[in-house]
């Protein structure tokens, strides 16, 4: 028997000062079985750190490995930003920069071992593809704090991250990283 997705409300006071976007958002996210809470609360801080018109999520990395884990399409449909969740291989980068404009990827695990580990490796406008690295630290407080119904205030300035829960503020940064050369 399979094991079914677990949704998650996500009730956030985003006030992005770096972008100058002052948003409320109330998210319904599906966490798939095999994700882990790093990976989910990661993606819901890259939802909210790339938050715009026709941002979704779908079911890239998990179900639909054709897919990125969250997209921005414009009115035709046409796939405008690639937003990757983890440290996806070469190949899927090389794909995903073939098919958006603006390729993104928010890692939530060693990233030094990572972009080591792809260096060389063939990937389409390797230049342009901006990586972020979400501070362990402060992605493993904010994980332990998870529950099923979740409201926090997010605050951006300069790279660095607040999140407000009631009395309590976590504090961490988001580092843009380079991921390489292009092919």
């Amino acid at each position: 028997m399979a094991l079914s997705s677990t949704v998650y409300v996500f009730d956030i006071r985003l006030a992005d000062a770096d972008r100058n976007i002052f948003e409320t958002l109330s998210l319904r996210v599906a966490r798939h079985p095999s994700e882990s809470e790093a990976y989910l609360l990661t993606r819901v801080l890259a939802y909210c750190l790339e938050y715009t018109e026709g941002l979704t999520f779908s079911n890239g990395g998990l179900s639909d490995p054709d897919e990125p884990a969250l997209a921005v399409r414009d009115l035709t449909g046409a796939l405008q930003r690639w937003i990757e969740i983890g440290t996806p291989d070469a190949a899927r980068l090389h794909k995903a920069s073939k098919s958006a404009p603006r390729v993104v990827v928010y890692a939530h695990k060693d990233v030094e071992a990572w972009l080591a580990r792809i260096a060389g490796e063939r990937i389409h406008r390797a230049d342009k593809i901006q990586v972020f690295a979400v501070d362990l630290e402060f992605l493993a407080a904010l994980t332990i704090r998870l529950v099923r119904r979740m409201a926090f205030d997010l605050s951006v300035a300069e790279g660095t991250l607040y999140v407000s829960l009631g009395d309590e503020t976590l504090t961490g940064a988001i580092v843009l990283r380079a991921l390489g050369k292009s092919t």
